[in-house]
């Protein structure tokens, strides 16, 4: 199972270039079932916020919403073990915070990568990143 990092969606509801395209295509894909992939809770704030800074708050709630409603998407919860790991993470690989619970939660949830365009994933030898 992949992991998708916000950003995946972030990308998909706003950027019209290739990546946008790609994001739009994976989330597709899971969306019918032929891939089988999660995010966290966290994502949902993280979504929201980015959208509403660059469009308006509407298209945020109707982005948080495509969200939390895409057939087959696993959401995984943020629980006090992938926060306890997140804090390891951030000491273990200087990752910011969000960035850390992101990972711990792949890893607690035995995701084989993390789907992000963010190379700060890379320093976690955990799992791999895949680009979007």
């Amino acid at each position: 199972m992949l992991y998708l990092d916000a950003g995946v969606f972030i990308y998909a509801a706003l950027n019209r270039q290739s990546i946008g395209t790609r994001a739009r295509s994976l989330i597709q894909r899971v969306a019918e079932g032929r891939e089988e992939a999660a995010s966290c809770a966290l994502s949902v704030d993280e979504v929201v916020w980015v959208v509403g800074k660059n469009r308006s708050r509407e298209d945020a709630l109707a982005a948080g919403r495509a969200f939390l409603t895409v057939p087959n998407l696993k959401i995984l919860p943020v629980n006090q073990d992938a926060l306890l790991s997140a804090l390891t993470l951030m000491r273990r690989y200087e990752l910011d915070p969000r960035d850390a619970i992101h990972a711990s939660t792949a890893l607690l949830n035995r995701c084989t990568a993390i789907v992000s365009a963010d190379a700060h994933f890379d320093v976690v030898v955990e799992i791999p990143r895949k680009m979007i």
